[in-house]
Protein backbone atom coordinates (compact mmCIF):
# COMPACT_ATOMS: atom_id res chain seq x y z
CA UNK A 1 0.00 0.00 0.00
CA UNK A 2 3.10 2.36 1.04
CA UNK A 3 4.50 1.39 -2.12
CA UNK A 4 1.32 2.53 -4.29
CA UNK A 5 1.51 5.60 -2.81
CA UNK A 6 4.89 6.81 -3.43
CA UNK A 7 4.49 5.90 -6.83
CA UNK A 8 2.07 8.02 -6.82
CA UNK A 9 2.93 11.62 -8.75
CA UNK A 10 2.54 14.38 -6.01
CA UNK A 11 -0.02 17.50 -7.11
CA UNK A 12 0.65 20.68 -4.75
CA UNK A 13 -2.26 22.84 -4.64
CA UNK A 14 -2.30 25.72 -6.86
CA UNK A 15 1.02 24.70 -7.84
CA UNK A 16 1.59 24.37 -11.90
CA UNK A 17 -0.56 25.41 -14.80
CA UNK A 18 -1.12 21.38 -15.05
CA UNK A 19 -2.78 21.27 -11.63
CA UNK A 20 -5.24 24.09 -13.06
CA UNK A 21 -5.77 22.00 -16.13
CA UNK A 22 -6.81 18.80 -14.31
CA UNK A 23 -8.83 21.09 -11.64
CA UNK A 24 -10.97 23.05 -14.72
CA UNK A 25 -11.89 19.44 -16.25
CA UNK A 26 -13.20 18.07 -12.91
CA UNK A 27 -14.86 21.28 -12.27
CA UNK A 28 -17.31 21.52 -15.05
CA UNK A 29 -19.68 19.36 -14.05
CA UNK A 30 -19.86 21.38 -10.71
CA UNK A 31 -20.41 24.15 -12.56
CA UNK A 32 -22.87 23.17 -15.25
CA UNK A 33 -24.88 22.03 -12.09
CA UNK A 34 -25.07 24.73 -9.94
CA UNK A 35 -26.02 26.93 -12.99
CA UNK A 36 -29.17 24.64 -12.91
CA UNK A 37 -29.30 25.38 -8.92
CA UNK A 38 -28.31 21.46 -8.16
CA UNK A 39 -25.73 20.14 -6.10
CA UNK A 40 -23.77 17.14 -6.90
CA UNK A 41 -23.01 16.01 -3.38
CA UNK A 42 -21.15 13.10 -4.30
CA UNK A 43 -19.16 14.22 -6.99
CA UNK A 44 -18.47 17.12 -5.60
CA UNK A 45 -17.02 15.16 -2.40
CA UNK A 46 -15.04 12.75 -5.10
CA UNK A 47 -13.53 15.76 -7.08
CA UNK A 48 -12.39 17.10 -3.47
CA UNK A 49 -11.14 13.93 -2.27
CA UNK A 50 -9.28 13.06 -5.23
CA UNK A 51 -7.47 16.74 -5.20
CA UNK A 52 -6.44 16.23 -1.29
CA UNK A 53 -5.23 12.88 -2.09
CA UNK A 54 -2.68 13.81 -4.52
CA UNK A 55 -1.50 16.26 -2.41
CA UNK A 56 -0.06 13.62 -0.20
CA UNK A 57 0.65 10.99 -2.52
CA UNK A 58 4.75 10.10 -3.90
CA UNK A 59 7.31 11.46 -0.86
CA UNK A 60 4.42 13.20 0.86
CA UNK A 61 2.60 9.72 1.93
CA UNK A 62 3.05 10.17 5.55
CA UNK A 63 1.68 13.41 5.62
CA UNK A 64 -1.85 11.78 4.38
CA UNK A 65 -1.62 8.93 7.05
CA UNK A 66 -0.87 12.28 9.75
CA UNK A 67 -4.30 13.87 8.06
CA UNK A 68 -5.98 10.90 8.54
CA UNK A 69 -5.06 10.59 12.38
CA UNK A 70 -5.74 14.53 12.79
CA UNK A 71 -9.33 14.28 11.46
CA UNK A 72 -9.95 11.55 13.40
CA UNK A 73 -8.96 12.95 16.67
CA UNK A 74 -10.54 16.57 15.82
CA UNK A 75 -13.84 15.02 15.04
CA UNK A 76 -14.05 13.11 18.10
CA UNK A 77 -12.90 16.66 20.07
CA UNK A 78 -15.37 18.89 18.62
CA UNK A 79 -18.08 16.09 18.24
CA UNK A 80 -18.15 15.47 21.83
CA UNK A 81 -17.89 19.01 22.81
CA UNK A 82 -20.92 20.22 21.35
CA UNK A 83 -22.44 17.23 22.40
CA UNK A 84 -21.69 17.94 25.90
CA UNK A 85 -22.71 22.05 25.34
CA UNK A 86 -25.72 21.00 24.15
CA UNK A 87 -26.55 20.13 28.49
CA UNK A 88 -24.01 21.88 30.17
CA UNK A 89 -21.16 24.79 29.91
CA UNK A 90 -18.56 24.55 31.69
CA UNK A 91 -15.16 26.55 31.82
CA UNK A 92 -13.06 23.97 32.60
CA UNK A 93 -14.50 21.52 30.09
CA UNK A 94 -14.15 24.50 27.17
CA UNK A 95 -10.80 25.51 28.06
CA UNK A 96 -9.84 21.60 28.07
CA UNK A 97 -11.46 20.72 24.70
CA UNK A 98 -10.27 23.86 23.68
CA UNK A 99 -6.62 22.70 24.33
CA UNK A 100 -6.67 19.08 22.81
CA UNK A 101 -8.59 21.03 19.52
CA UNK A 102 -5.10 22.90 19.68
CA UNK A 103 -3.06 19.68 20.87
CA UNK A 104 -1.68 18.66 17.19
CA UNK A 105 -1.06 22.04 15.76
CA UNK A 106 1.25 22.55 19.36
CA UNK A 107 3.09 19.34 19.01
CA UNK A 108 3.85 20.10 15.62
CA UNK A 109 4.90 23.54 15.76
CA UNK A 110 7.09 22.83 19.12
CA UNK A 111 8.81 19.48 17.97
CA UNK A 112 11.52 21.45 15.66
CA UNK A 113 12.17 23.20 18.70
CA UNK A 114 12.75 21.05 21.57
CA UNK A 115 13.77 17.92 19.71
CA UNK A 116 15.48 19.11 15.91
CA UNK A 117 13.36 17.42 13.97
CA UNK A 118 9.81 17.65 12.12
CA UNK A 119 6.72 16.21 13.91
CA UNK A 120 5.46 12.98 12.50
CA UNK A 121 2.20 14.46 12.89
CA UNK A 122 2.82 17.12 10.62
CA UNK A 123 0.79 17.59 7.05
CA UNK A 124 0.32 21.05 4.56
CA UNK A 125 -2.23 22.44 5.66
CA UNK A 126 -3.08 21.79 9.64
CA UNK A 127 -2.77 25.44 10.72
CA UNK A 128 -5.74 26.44 8.94
CA UNK A 129 -7.66 23.39 9.79
CA UNK A 130 -6.96 23.79 13.36
CA UNK A 131 -8.10 27.41 12.70
CA UNK A 132 -11.48 25.65 11.50
CA UNK A 133 -11.90 23.00 13.72
CA UNK A 134 -10.83 25.08 17.28
CA UNK A 135 -13.17 27.75 15.83
CA UNK A 136 -16.24 25.56 16.14
CA UNK A 137 -15.38 24.35 19.71
CA UNK A 138 -15.04 28.19 20.80
CA UNK A 139 -18.50 29.06 18.46
CA UNK A 140 -20.05 26.21 19.89
CA UNK A 141 -19.65 27.85 23.58
CA UNK A 142 -20.86 30.67 22.89
CA UNK A 143 -24.53 29.05 21.41
CA UNK A 144 -23.98 30.33 17.87
CA UNK A 145 -23.82 26.70 16.69
CA UNK A 146 -25.37 23.64 18.59
CA UNK A 147 -25.97 20.82 16.43
CA UNK A 148 -22.81 18.53 15.13
CA UNK A 149 -23.46 17.47 12.02
CA UNK A 150 -20.64 15.13 11.02
CA UNK A 151 -21.12 14.91 6.84
CA UNK A 152 -21.24 19.17 7.82
CA UNK A 153 -18.40 18.66 9.69
CA UNK A 154 -16.46 16.78 6.99
CA UNK A 155 -17.21 19.32 4.36
CA UNK A 156 -15.95 21.84 6.29
CA UNK A 157 -12.81 21.07 8.03
CA UNK A 158 -11.53 19.38 4.62
CA UNK A 159 -13.11 21.99 1.63
CA UNK A 160 -10.10 21.41 -0.88
CA UNK A 161 -10.08 24.79 -2.28
CA UNK A 162 -8.95 26.52 0.90
CA UNK A 163 -7.43 23.26 2.58
CA UNK A 164 -3.56 23.76 2.77
CA UNK A 165 -3.35 27.88 3.11
CA UNK A 166 -7.15 29.48 3.91
CA UNK A 167 -8.55 31.74 3.48
CA UNK A 168 -10.06 31.04 7.02
CA UNK A 169 -13.91 30.40 7.06
CA UNK A 170 -16.18 30.00 10.07
CA UNK A 171 -18.35 27.16 10.35
CA UNK A 172 -22.22 28.97 10.32
CA UNK A 173 -21.35 30.89 7.36
CA UNK A 174 -19.58 28.13 5.23
CA UNK A 175 -22.99 25.66 6.22
CA UNK A 176 -24.97 28.72 5.73
CA UNK A 177 -23.74 28.95 1.91
CA UNK A 178 -23.54 25.30 0.85
CA UNK A 179 -27.07 24.86 1.85
CA UNK A 180 -28.46 27.85 0.36
CA UNK A 181 -27.95 27.72 -3.32
CA UNK A 182 -27.02 30.85 -5.20
CA UNK A 183 -29.75 31.56 -8.30
CA UNK A 184 -28.93 31.75 -11.66
CA UNK A 185 -28.39 35.69 -11.64
CA UNK A 186 -26.10 35.15 -8.85
CA UNK A 187 -23.73 32.04 -9.63
CA UNK A 188 -23.27 33.89 -12.85
CA UNK A 189 -21.82 36.91 -11.43
CA UNK A 190 -19.67 34.75 -8.76
CA UNK A 191 -18.75 32.56 -12.01
CA UNK A 192 -17.03 36.04 -13.42
CA UNK A 193 -15.42 36.90 -10.24
CA UNK A 194 -13.85 33.25 -10.31
CA UNK A 195 -12.62 33.95 -14.00
CA UNK A 196 -11.47 37.25 -12.68
CA UNK A 197 -9.53 36.23 -9.84
CA UNK A 198 -7.75 33.44 -11.45
CA UNK A 199 -6.64 35.69 -14.08
CA UNK A 200 -5.09 37.83 -11.43
CA UNK A 201 -3.80 35.04 -9.48
CA UNK A 202 -1.92 33.95 -12.12
CA UNK A 203 -0.46 37.23 -12.78
CA UNK A 204 0.22 38.02 -9.04
CA UNK A 205 1.82 34.18 -8.41
CA UNK A 206 3.57 32.87 -11.47
CA UNK A 207 4.71 36.19 -12.83
CA UNK A 208 4.70 38.73 -10.56
CA UNK A 209 6.17 37.36 -7.25
CA UNK A 210 8.19 35.07 -9.55
CA UNK A 211 9.97 37.16 -11.40
CA UNK A 212 10.28 39.30 -8.27
CA UNK A 213 12.00 36.14 -6.39
CA UNK A 214 14.34 34.79 -9.33
CA UNK A 215 15.62 38.21 -10.60
CA UNK A 216 16.08 40.48 -7.56
CA UNK A 217 15.25 38.72 -4.60
CA UNK A 218 17.69 35.51 -4.20
CA UNK A 219 20.62 38.73 -5.58
CA UNK A 220 19.80 40.95 -3.10
CA UNK A 221 19.47 38.59 0.16
CA UNK A 222 23.44 36.58 -1.21
CA UNK A 223 24.26 40.52 -1.69
CA UNK A 224 23.16 41.61 1.98
CA UNK A 225 24.54 38.63 3.62
CA UNK A 226 27.95 38.99 2.10
CA UNK A 227 27.75 42.80 2.39
CA UNK A 228 27.11 42.31 6.87
CA UNK A 229 24.97 44.78 8.68
CA UNK A 230 22.82 47.56 7.59
CA UNK A 231 23.34 48.13 4.03
CA UNK A 232 21.87 48.97 0.40
CA UNK A 233 20.98 45.73 -0.63
CA UNK A 234 19.35 44.56 2.79
CA UNK A 235 17.38 47.78 2.05
CA UNK A 236 16.80 46.38 -1.00
CA UNK A 237 15.92 42.82 -0.20
CA UNK A 238 13.15 44.12 2.51
CA UNK A 239 10.98 45.58 -0.09
CA UNK A 240 11.45 43.31 -2.94
CA UNK A 241 10.53 40.82 -0.49
CA UNK A 242 7.70 42.34 1.39
CA UNK A 243 6.00 42.59 -2.31
CA UNK A 244 7.38 38.86 -3.28
CA UNK A 245 5.17 37.46 0.06
CA UNK A 246 1.99 39.80 -0.77
CA UNK A 247 2.18 39.16 -4.07
CA UNK A 248 2.67 34.66 -4.06
CA UNK A 249 0.12 34.95 -0.70
CA UNK A 250 -2.48 37.09 -2.44
CA UNK A 251 -1.93 35.08 -5.98
CA UNK A 252 -2.90 32.07 -4.13
CA UNK A 253 -5.67 33.01 -2.16
CA UNK A 254 -7.33 34.72 -5.39
CA UNK A 255 -6.60 31.34 -6.48
CA UNK A 256 -8.58 29.62 -3.04
CA UNK A 257 -11.65 31.74 -3.16
CA UNK A 258 -12.24 31.48 -7.15
CA UNK A 259 -12.33 28.09 -6.46
CA UNK A 260 -14.86 28.12 -3.51
CA UNK A 261 -17.05 30.39 -5.92
CA UNK A 262 -17.42 27.53 -8.44
CA UNK A 263 -18.23 25.04 -5.87
CA UNK A 264 -21.30 27.84 -4.53
CA UNK A 265 -19.01 28.95 -1.36
CA UNK A 266 -18.21 32.80 -0.99
CA UNK A 267 -14.94 32.26 0.84
CA UNK A 268 -13.82 35.57 2.75
CA UNK A 269 -11.22 37.44 0.56
CA UNK A 270 -7.41 37.59 2.45
CA UNK A 271 -6.44 41.05 1.17
CA UNK A 272 -7.73 44.14 0.63
CA UNK A 273 -5.16 46.82 -0.72
CA UNK A 274 -3.14 46.84 2.65
CA UNK A 275 -0.28 48.68 1.53
CA UNK A 276 -2.57 51.85 1.44
CA UNK A 277 -3.51 51.49 4.86
CA UNK A 278 -3.56 55.14 6.97
CA UNK A 279 -1.84 52.67 10.33
CA UNK A 280 -1.08 49.55 11.59
CA UNK A 281 -4.30 48.61 12.67
CA UNK A 282 -5.78 49.63 9.90
CA UNK A 283 -3.35 47.41 7.82
CA UNK A 284 -4.61 44.50 9.88
CA UNK A 285 -7.82 44.87 9.07
CA UNK A 286 -6.57 44.73 5.17
CA UNK A 287 -3.57 42.48 5.17
CA UNK A 288 -4.16 38.50 5.48
CA UNK A 289 -7.46 39.02 6.97
CA UNK A 290 -9.29 35.98 7.82
CA UNK A 291 -6.23 35.18 9.94
CA UNK A 292 -6.01 38.71 11.80
CA UNK A 293 -9.93 38.57 12.13
CA UNK A 294 -9.39 35.05 13.30
CA UNK A 295 -7.23 35.88 16.28
CA UNK A 296 -8.82 39.42 16.97
CA UNK A 297 -12.16 37.74 17.86
CA UNK A 298 -10.98 34.43 18.96
CA UNK A 299 -7.94 35.58 21.13
CA UNK A 300 -7.86 39.13 21.32
CA UNK A 301 -11.67 40.09 22.42
CA UNK A 302 -11.72 36.83 24.67
CA UNK A 303 -8.68 37.58 26.69
CA UNK A 304 -9.72 41.58 26.80
CA UNK A 305 -13.07 39.93 28.16
CA UNK A 306 -11.26 37.86 30.75
CA UNK A 307 -9.48 40.81 31.76
CA UNK A 308 -11.83 42.62 32.70
CA UNK A 309 -14.23 40.69 33.67
CA UNK A 310 -11.57 39.62 36.20
CA UNK A 311 -9.99 43.07 36.88
CA UNK A 312 -6.76 41.93 36.62
CA UNK A 313 -6.27 45.88 35.31
CA UNK A 314 -7.88 48.75 36.67
CA UNK A 315 -6.86 50.63 33.30
CA UNK A 316 -9.16 49.51 30.00
CA UNK A 317 -5.96 51.13 28.00
CA UNK A 318 -3.85 48.60 29.88
CA UNK A 319 -6.08 45.43 29.18
CA UNK A 320 -6.38 46.32 25.45
CA UNK A 321 -2.19 46.68 25.34
CA UNK A 322 -1.43 43.52 26.87
CA UNK A 323 -4.06 41.53 24.82
CA UNK A 324 -2.41 43.23 21.76
CA UNK A 325 1.16 41.95 22.79
CA UNK A 326 -0.34 38.91 23.67
CA UNK A 327 -1.94 38.53 20.50
CA UNK A 328 0.41 39.14 18.35
CA UNK A 329 3.02 37.19 19.59
CA UNK A 330 0.91 34.37 19.63
CA UNK A 331 0.78 35.12 15.99
CA UNK A 332 3.88 34.94 16.17
CA UNK A 333 4.48 31.62 17.80
CA UNK A 334 1.99 30.47 15.44
CA UNK A 335 4.06 30.75 12.08
CA UNK A 336 7.04 28.96 13.89
CA UNK A 337 9.16 28.98 17.32
CA UNK A 338 11.93 30.77 16.00
CA UNK A 339 13.36 34.17 17.42
CA UNK A 340 12.52 35.87 14.22
CA UNK A 341 8.86 35.15 14.24
CA UNK A 342 8.25 35.87 18.16
CA UNK A 343 10.15 39.29 17.48
CA UNK A 344 7.82 39.22 14.20
CA UNK A 345 4.91 39.11 16.63
CA UNK A 346 6.07 41.49 19.05
CA UNK A 347 7.57 44.41 16.90
CA UNK A 348 3.92 44.61 15.50
CA UNK A 349 2.04 44.04 19.26
CA UNK A 350 4.13 47.25 20.30
CA UNK A 351 3.52 48.86 17.27
CA UNK A 352 -0.35 48.25 17.49
CA UNK A 353 0.03 49.72 21.22
CA UNK A 354 1.82 52.76 19.88
CA UNK A 355 -0.68 53.35 16.94
CA UNK A 356 -3.65 52.75 20.06
CA UNK A 357 -1.76 55.50 22.16
CA UNK A 358 -1.45 58.01 18.94
CA UNK A 359 -5.16 57.44 17.74
CA UNK A 360 -6.01 58.69 21.56
CA UNK A 361 -4.24 61.78 21.39
CA UNK A 362 -5.49 62.21 17.84
CA UNK A 363 -8.76 62.12 19.46
CA UNK A 364 -8.01 64.59 22.16
CA UNK A 365 -6.21 67.38 20.32
CA UNK A 366 -8.10 67.34 16.81
CA UNK A 367 -7.74 70.96 16.33
CA UNK A 368 -4.49 71.08 17.13
CA UNK A 369 -3.55 68.34 14.53
CA UNK A 370 -3.67 68.66 11.04
CA UNK A 371 -5.61 66.14 8.72
CA UNK A 372 -5.20 66.51 5.22
CA UNK A 373 -4.12 65.21 1.57
CA UNK A 374 -0.77 65.55 2.63
CA UNK A 375 -1.08 64.49 5.99
CA UNK A 376 -2.70 61.30 4.64
CA UNK A 377 -0.31 60.38 2.48
CA UNK A 378 2.50 60.60 5.08
CA UNK A 379 0.39 58.72 7.41
CA UNK A 380 0.26 55.73 4.45
CA UNK A 381 4.04 56.10 3.94
CA UNK A 382 4.84 55.68 7.28
CA UNK A 383 2.55 52.79 7.54
CA UNK A 384 4.25 51.05 4.63
CA UNK A 385 8.19 51.94 6.29
CA UNK A 386 6.89 49.92 9.59
CA UNK A 387 5.12 47.14 7.71
CA UNK A 388 7.96 46.50 5.26
CA UNK A 389 10.51 46.33 8.67
CA UNK A 390 8.06 43.67 10.12
CA UNK A 391 9.06 41.67 6.89
CA UNK A 392 12.35 42.25 7.02
CA UNK A 393 11.79 40.20 10.42
CA UNK A 394 9.63 37.98 9.65
CA UNK A 395 11.96 37.11 6.47
CA UNK A 396 14.55 35.66 9.07
CA UNK A 397 18.04 37.72 7.14
CA UNK A 398 18.87 39.45 9.89
CA UNK A 399 19.21 36.66 11.99
CA UNK A 400 21.12 35.03 9.17
CA UNK A 401 23.26 38.55 9.60
CA UNK A 402 23.62 39.27 12.78
CA UNK A 403 23.45 35.62 14.31
CA UNK A 404 25.34 33.51 12.22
Amino acid sequence: MMDFLHKIPNLDAYGNPQYFVYLAIALIPIVVAMYHQKRLHVYEALVQFGFIFVMFTGVKWQQGMALLAYIAWEFIIVGGYMTYRKNANNSIVFYVMTFLSLLPLLMVKLTPAFFGHNSFLGFMGISYLTFRATGMVMTARDGVISDFKPAMFFKFVLFMPTFTSGPIDRYERFEKDYNNMPDKDEYLDMLQKAVWYVMLGFLYKFLIAYVLKEYFQIYLEKAAIANGGISWSLIGYMYVYGLDLYFDFAGYSMFAVAISYLFGIRSPINFNRPFISKNLKDFWNRWHMSLSFWFRDFVFMRLSFLLMKKKVFKSRVTTANVAYIFNMLLMGFWHGVTRFYIAYGLFHGIGLVINDAWLRYKRKHKKEIPHNKFTEIFATFLTLQVVFVGFLIFSGILDKIFFK
